[in-house]
Formats: C-alpha cells, structure tokens, sequence
C-alpha cells in the first residue's frame, strides 16, 4: 500500500485539542458560533440549535459544515430535537448549494474520533460536500495541493443570496 504523507495536518488537529480541564474554550466551533460576526466566521445560516458553516480548509468550493451549538463529541450526546435540526440544516444547506454551485452531487457524512479523519473531534459535525463531474484532477496527489477556484467569501455571497431566495 502506498502512502501520502500530510504532516501539516497533524499541527492543525493538536491546535483544536480540548484543553486539561476538559473546558471547551479553545474549541473553534465553540468560539465560532458564539461570536456574532457571521461573514468573518463565514457562518451561512443559522438554527435555533445548529448552523451551516463553510469549512475553511475545503474538499470542493462550497464544502458546508452543519455544526450543533451544543458542545458534544458523539451521536449519543445530541438529543432528538438536535438531530432533526441537523437533519433539516443538511437538507437546507443541499438546496442551498444545489441553487447557487449547481453540483452534480454530494458526498454528505460526519467523522467520529481521529482515527475516522476527524480534524476537530472534541465537536460533532457533518460535511457537506458538493462535486462536480471531473472534480478530482492529478493536483493533490502530484503536488499535494487542491485548487479551490473560488474566493471563500464570494462563494458566502452566492450562498446566503441562495438561501434568501430559498427562505
């Protein structure tokens, strides 16, 4: 089996690790969601109990997060009214992008713990990746880089546009 090595990826996961106390104040998620200014946090939409986020290291142009505001690490913590929150966020966030990227699909999941590629793992999540026929190209494996063709903060603009005409 061949591997590839991204050593960087190590640095950025310690950097979200829970702190000694078990307190969830160096959580990004956390700090993210708190915070009021949604075009820097580059928060998309907001629920009573979860929001839809762009990741900022993304798969794909429009990679969405569905984030609870709750603090929770695993299914078990989320209660039923969080998990059909997130249910109807992920379900907003494909209309969303199906109307302003026009995807030809998605890849939708959440990793649970590290070991499963959890880059932030103190703090549930689900991905929402759109893709494109012919998305992939030789860039990552060849050069280690993904090309991400449009500026994050144009594409926060075509989705909220998206989402006020969905609404």
């Amino acid at each position: 089996m061949q591997r590839l090595w991204s050593p960087w990826r190590s640095k950025y996961i310690e950097s979200f690790s829970e702190r000694d106390d078990g307190s969830d104040k160096r959580c990004v998620f956390c700090q993210k969601l708190s915070e009021e200014d949604d075009t820097k946090n580059l928060v998309v939409s907001r629920s009573d109990l979860s929001a839809i986020i762009m990741n900022i290291y993304p798969y794909n142009s429009g990679h969405l997060m569905v984030v609870p505001f709750k603090h929770a690490n695993s299914l078990d913590e989320l209660t039923r009214d969080e998990e059909m929150d997130i249910v109807q966020q992920i379900k907003l966030a494909v209309k969303i992008l199906t109307s302003a990227l026009h995807p030809d699909g998605f890849n939708i999941g959440v990793n649970l713990g590290r070991v499963a590629g959890a880059g932030i793992a103190d703090h549930i999540h689900y991905h929402i990746v759109p893709r494109w026929e012919g998305d992939t190209n030789f860039m990552p494996v060849l050069a280690d880089t993904k090309v991400i063709s449009e500026d994050m903060s144009h594409t926060l603009v075509k989705l909220r546009k998206a989402l006020a005409e969905i609404s």
